[in-house]
């Protein structure tokens, strides 16, 4: 499929259709925690999409090549992706669907800033800035109005990590001479380092084992088949069809539609501050992904 200059009706439904799957992701994440402990469902989880990944390679024919001069920043993106995942499955096990996501959703903020330091062509404009202001103030309403019943002040600080993690990774994918390295490569470098880091640190969580049920190993497979290896390639490949700054203006939808699936598939309750929390960071990503328009030159 050749590349578009805009987003059609088509990036359009595919785009949205991906952030209703991150969003959907959340629950499934919450539910099967009740069956796995967390860093013990992440790690498996990566261990599972290396073959998927793998076995997605070898049928397209590409091949599994790791090429001089990437392999330290394949190793350090992979132990950065190990840390993200550790810090969100630990933050939706504490914390509510709704709440998390406000707070993991706001990576763009986080990415916006991070590229501002180490990617020349990405500096923050006026316009960015306004959006860094209103998302990090919605960040820090959902934090500071917690509710006790409905998560903890660990579980807001996990999933802040978690878009940390993410945001540096983004940075390392574009920014490291994992750049010139084919996508499905990239994410097999994220889940083939980050899998024994997250078993290993498992061992520090409690049993492997919680109250294990077939929706839990539903949950678990529905991660690695579904979410990681083909989401992940299909929006890799939306990515490299379409303007990064019109796939990335997509993304305010995954907090929107998570906290509406909170609410409907766990029966979380969504207050005010939460809310207004959201419309926040949902209008700081719109801004700072919003395309700067080139002025016109007259002769």
């Amino acid at each position: 499929m050749e590349r578009k200059s805009q987003i059609d009706l088509f990036g359009a439904v595919a785009l949205t259709g991906f952030a209703l799957l991150l969003a959907f992701n959340q629950v499934v994440i919450k539910v099967t925690n009740g069956g796995l402990q967390p860093v013990f469902f992440a790690g498996v989880r990566s261990a599972g999409a290396v073959i998927c990944i793998w076995l997605w390679l070898r049928w397209r024919g590409i091949p599994l090549r790791f090429e001089p001069g990437t392999r330290l920043a394949g190793a350090i993106v992979g132990i950065v992706f190990a840390f993200e995942f550790l810090c969100l499955f630990v933050a939706l096990d504490l914390t509510a669907v709704s709440r998390a996501s406000v707070i993991f959703y706001s990576m763009p903020v986080w990415l916006a800033l991070m590229a501002h330091f180490f990617m020349p062509d990405d500096k923050i404009t006026p316009l960015k800035a306004l959006g860094l202001g209103l998302a990090v103030a919605g960040v820090a309403w959902a934090i500071l109005s917690r509710d006790d019943a409905t998560g903890s002040i660990w579980g807001d600080l996990a999933a802040l990590g978690a878009a940390l993690g993410w945001a540096v990774t983004a940075i390392i994918a574009k920014a490291s001479p994992l750049a010139r390295v084919r996508p499905e490569i990239q994410l097999f470098w994220q889940v083939a380092v980050s899998a024994p880091i997250l078993l290993v640190a498992a061992f520090f969580f409690g049993p492997f084992i919680r109250d294990l049920a077939p929706v839990h190993i539903a949950g678990l497979l529905f991660q690695i088949v579904v979410v990681v290896s083909a989401g992940f390639i299909f929006w890799l490949w939306l990515l490299s069809i379409y303007p990064a700054s019109g796939v990335a203006s997509f993304s305010f939808l995954s907090p929107v539609l998570s906290v509406a699936l909170g609410w409907l598939l766990l029966g979380e309750e969504i207050g005010p501050n939460l809310i207004g929390a959201l419309v926040l960071v949902a209008i700081g990503i719109l801004l700072i992904n919003r395309p700067v328009r080139s002025r016109r030159k007259f002769a």
